[in-house]
């Protein structure tokens, strides 16, 4: 082979590897991660047999929010949450819209009235309640948005006989099927098509 053909595939592979580099740096850093959800308090006083106060059918309760992302800000659609004894929801909450920065944390505080409740006893001295999130997120990677990615987690509370959760921690609200990754197509589509655009003009 020539040495001219030789120096011409030796600088084709080293752009062809330079760019291979490029695009693995690229997708690692537009790769995002759902928030982590938990129920960091709870209380139910209905359940409180130390306070004996049946006529107050609220649950207070501390909702956590956790963005992860070390350079990726989250755009949260209203916050649903849905409380249930078995099967039967006996209350819901609703928190409006709200941006929050990367690496950051976020709290949802609030005391709902419940319908149709339980008094202490019913099922034993702990009863188990539900708690399940619906909401829709959207990632801000430095210019733009992606498109918005349902998140539907949940979890059981299990109370004791003083109204409050069983667990000190935080319990983490998951869902029912693995989570998946999320991927902003378009921004990351246009990247890939570049570089082979680049590569086979070469």
């Amino acid at each position: 082979m020539p040495a001219s053909d030789r120096g011409r595939c030796q600088r084709c592979c080293g752009c062809i590897f330079s760019l291979g580099v490029t695009a693995l740096f690229l997708w690692l850093s537009l790769r995002t991660s759902k928030p982590i959800c938990s129920i960091q308090d709870f209380y139910v006083p209905a359940l409180d047999k130390s306070a004996n106060s049946t006529a107050n059918t609220s649950i207070s309760f501390d909702l956590k929010l956790d963005n992860k992302n070390r350079d990726k800000g989250i755009y949260y659609s209203s916050l649903n949450l849905t409380f249930y004894y078995g099967s039967d929801p006996v209350a819901n909450q609703t928190f409006p819209k709200f941006y929050q920065g990367f690496n950051k944390k976020a709290r949802r505080r609030a005391a709902v009235e419940t319908r149709g409740f339980f008094g202490p006893g019913q099922n034993g001295s702990d009863q188990v309640l539900r708690v399940g999130l619906v909401t829709s997120v959207r990632f801000k990677i430095i210019f733009w948005k992606t498109k918005r990615h349902k998140l539907v987690v949940g979890a059981e509370v299990k109370v004791n006989e003083f109204g409050k959760k069983e667990y000190e921690k935080g319990i983490r609200l998951r869902s029912g099927a693995p989570e998946p990754r999320c991927y902003p197509a378009l921004p990351f589509g246009i990247i890939v098509y570049i570089l082979l655009n680049l590569v086979f003009s070469i």
